[in-house]
């Protein structure tokens, strides 16, 4: 099942997409402005979901949004988890050996407010801010059940579905202040799409995840090109390590980290610019696609 969030008619809907039509659902505007995240609670709560409201609509006449447009808080990300990547980056961001044998895995956030939706803008700070905007291709998670301390064994039954995010981030920024959180974390940059797939009909621990940047002018360039089976840390070990301590709620997100062929790992580093277009597709869920724009000052 694709649950979307769209706006059609000046309305925020949410619906279910089949084909290349999506079905909107009965929900009140107070309800459909949370998006898909009514519905994530509804199913944890074991409630059923609102009728189908009105006709399908074709896709081609809505305005695809975040699936949960402002998540309930900051999303939970996961850092070097894919070998090459670590690699790639061990003198800037890693800066301790890549031994392959790695304890923990690496969490940071990324707030809220920094979501949007597939097509919209990415807005560059401005050099005086950051100069080196990067792109991160990233599978999430997106959980259904809540619970806290949950177990690696049980951890799937808590997964709720998939979407998709560009963890840009400001490496400069990144590097500068230690941590990561307010380099991740500016003003659209979590594009987020581009729906939520279930997962009964996508298992994400097996799928391709691929990312291409069009610079200006230019042909599509593929940056990015792995398998979800090569994360160092699984999907139910982040799901376990997540939850230590720490109570997950029906709707919250997990990224589950990029792979290499990021800017910054370029020789030399190829930062984006206004104009360039970041395309993310995964294999089983689909296409989230952004332009990147200079701030209006």
């Amino acid at each position: 099942m694709r649950i979307a969030t769209f706006t059609h008619q000046g309305r925020r809907q949410v619906g279910l997409v089949s084909g290349d039509r999506v079905t909107p659902l009965a929900l009140d505007a107070a309800d459909a402005s949370f998006g898909a995240l009514r519905l994530i609670e509804a199913s944890a709560a074991g409630k059923a979901w609102p009728a189908a409201s009105g006709a399908p609509i074709a896709l081609v006449e809505v305005q695809l949004e975040a699936p949960i447009p402002l998540p309930r808080r900051n999303l939970f990300c996961v850092g070097r988890n894919y070998h090459a990547h670590a690699k790639e980056l061990l003198t800037s961001v890693f800066k301790d050996s890549d031994s392959n044998v790695v304890t923990w895995p690496i969490v940071f956030t990324k707030v809220p407010e920094s979501v949007v939706g597939p097509d919209a803008a990415v807005c560059l700070p401005g050099a005086a801010i950051s100069s080196q905007i990067d792109y991160e291709a990233e599978l999430v998670i997106v959980i259904g059940r809540g619970g806290r301390n949950i177990s690696r064994a049980d951890a799937m039954d808590h997964v709720f579905g998939y979407t998709i995010v560009n963890d840009v981030t400001a490496r400069d920024v990144q590097m500068r202040h230690g941590q990561w959180d307010l380099g991740k974390s500016f003003d659209t940059f979590c594009p987020m799409g581009p729906w939520i797939v279930t997962a009964d009909e996508l298992d994400g621990r097996d799928t391709r995840v691929r990312c291409w940047v069009t610079p200006a002018g230019a042909a599509p360039e593929l940056r990015q090109d792995a398998q979800t089976t090569d994360l160092i840390f699984d999907i139910p070990t982040l799901v376990e390590t997540c939850s230590r301590g720490i109570t997950l709620y029906p709707g919250d997100l997990i990224a589950t980290g990029t792979a290499a062929g990021v800017g910054m790992g370029m020789k030399p580093p190829r930062w984006l610019q206004h104009g360039d277009v970041v395309r993310i597709e995964i294999d089983g869920l689909g296409v989230l696609q952004n332009h990147i724009t200079a701030e209006a000052a």
